[in-house]
């Protein structure tokens, strides 16, 4: 079997969960477990978990739009540097541009709409690809 390259994403461990936010907790259980057998600080899975749900909620709330009936693919490696996690939706995609910036006085008493600041803050790269329907994020072991 091939290791997970974090830098080739043909070796990349795969996922798929039915979208719903229970069934999204699934491959965090596996990714966290990966992470924490690499020798990952508490503070960098901490940051790597907050990170994963917020990406899996986004992706079963506002890319699936809570379509049961569509999956979130997670494809991921793990290694000794670094840990990279791509979650995709069955979505139409957003535009990341386009939302609003939660730090704003009238979003401030807002309950959600912190999930793409909360990523970007975590993590050490976040990338929107495919017009927004995926979501590449990487940490670095100890940053």
């Amino acid at each position: 079997m091939v290791q997970p390259d974090p830098n080739n994403e043909d070796t990349f461990k795969e996922v798929t969960v039915q979208s719903t936010l229970h069934a999204a907790k699934e491959p965090e259980k596996i990714i966290l477990k990966d992470i924490e057998k690499h020798g990952f600080n508490s503070d960098a899975i901490f940051a790597i978990k907050l990170a994963l749900e917020e990406a899996m909620t986004n992706a079963v709330k506002h890319g699936n739009r809570g379509d049961e009936s569509k999956f979130v693919h997670v494809r991921f490696a793990v290694s000794s540097a670094c840990v990279v996690i791509i979650v995709r939706d069955d979505g139409p995609g957003f535009d990341p541009g386009d939302v609003p910036d939660p730090t704003t006085p009238d979003r401030l008493s807002q309950p959600n709409g912190r999930g793409i600041m909360l990523m970007n803050a975590y993590m050490d790269e976040v990338k929107y690809r495919d017009n927004g329907r995926e979501v590449y994020m990487l940490k670095k072991n100890g940053d």
